[in-house]
């Protein structure tokens, strides 16, 4: 038989009405987000930044054409954020435009045949909250309430509808704040500050209550999830992390109608705890080891503490300067993903990270997780291969 004639492989097929994504965040390319309390830690003397967050990717102008390199690639759905700083810049004064602006976007997105997957808070706040008692404070409660009831009547459109994006991220940044003024080395993601993991879970029961009040689509929070790897010794650390880091947010997600897992990469344990990645496995982010590997087996994981709550892979991607290894790593994990679905995981969906090349928060712009570039000046958006590529393997269903 002549090579023209072989068969290609049979296709690793996804179920029916499965998602296909891409994902944005508003402080990540909106740009001009001045109210919130990450600008002025951007602008603060001796601040941890990089670089200022700026115009970002002009998006907050630039939306429509950004949901057209979506839809025409083929994808299904755009994941994207709300600004809260922007809906509600002073306490208790609410812009109307601003929420307009974003109803516009749901509305764009459904003109185009994607699913809107809308994040409410996704790790920015008002500053003026950042001044009385942030996640933490008294009175947050009552107002993340308030804003998530005003907002609500622009979500009915909505496919899926999160809360807070990584609550369990969020509660290790005191932990890693703290280990940076000591001096002390940060390998990995350390085991959370267990009050602000408290504070952000009710939190999150505060706003699901409201969305389901209101009637808006399904409400969940999104997680960031890991493969827990344990060296020899470090069973009985890496169960203890993996216990505070995740397992108790799941375990917090029972009731919620879906959950949204972002997995980049794995973590290794040994009796000391976090094991260091080697530097010849870095990714172009935070020190993180390419694992496509990890996807499938993180959501193992969750399918099994959570085997009657519906997954969606809400973020998962590689900071890589070669787009070749973009699309190699990609491949990896989804035939991870399709393996885990075929065996019973509740996979909704899958929606990359990220659409556009955009500001990663303390690194600045310099990890490039996106499927599309950005020209820094311009603001001309520029396909990359693996764009499209996605976009085929939506289209089929499928991988080749």
């Amino acid at each position: 038989m002549t090579a023209e004639l072989i068969p290609h492989p049979p296709a690793d097929a996804f179920p029916d009405g499965f998602l296909w994504g891409t994902a944005t965040a508003a402080h990540q390319v909106e740009g001009g987000n001045v109210n919130n309390d990450h600008w002025e830690m951007e602008h603060a003397e001796h601040s941890p930044f990089a670089e200022s967050s700026g115009d970002a990717c002009d998006s907050w102008h630039r939306w429509p054409e950004d949901l057209d390199l979506v839809a025409g690639a083929g994808l299904n759905t755009y994941r994207f954020s709300l600004e809260w700083s922007r809906i509600e810049p002073a306490e208790g004064e609410f812009s109307h435009a601003a929420l307009d602006h974003y109803r516009r976007i749901v509305d764009g997105c459904r003109d185009r045949g994607l699913n809107p997957l809308v994040t409410l808070v996704h790790f920015t706040m008002p500053r003026w909250l950042m001044h009385d008692g942030g996640w933490t404070g008294p009175k947050t409660g009552d107002r993340i309430a308030r804003y998530t009831e005003f907002v609500a009547g622009a979500l009915g459109d909505a496919a899926y509808v999160a809360t807070i994006n990584e609550p369990n991220l969020m509660a290790t940044q005191p932990v890693m704040g703290a280990m940076a003024r000591r001096g002390e080395p940060i390998l990995g993601l350390p085991r959370p500050d267990q009050g602000v993991a408290e504070a952000l879970l009710a939190l999150h029961g505060r706003m699901t209550d409201v969305l389901r009040g209101a009637g808006t689509p399904p409400v969940g929070m999104t997680l960031i999830g890991r493969e827990h790897i344990a060296e020899a010794g470090g069973e009985e650390r890496m169960r203890e992390e993996r216990a505070a880091f995740e397992d108790q947010f799941l375990t917090a997600a029972e009731d919620d109608d879906w959950v949204g897992l972002q997995i980049y990469t794995c973590a290794r344990f040994g009796p000391d705890g976090l094991v260091a990645v080697a530097p010849e496995k870095h990714t172009l982010a935070h020190g993180m080891e390419r694992r496509p590997e990890a996807l499938g087996a993180a959501v193992r994981r969750a399918a099994e503490v959570l085997p009657d709550v519906p997954l969606m892979v809400t973020e998962n991607g590689i900071a890589t300067a070669d787009d070749a290894d973009r699309v190699r790593f990609t491949d990896e994990a989804l035939r991870g993903l399709s393996a885990a679905i075929a065996d019973g995981a509740n996979v909704r969906g899958y929606v990359h990270w990220s659409l556009l090349d955009n500001f990663e928060w303390m690194l600045g712009f310099a990890p490039t997780f996106g499927l599309v570039s950005v020209d820094r000046r311009t603001f001309t958006r520029t396909p990359k291969p693996s764009l499209n590529w996605l976009g085929e393997v939506a289209r089929r269903n499928g991988l080749v």
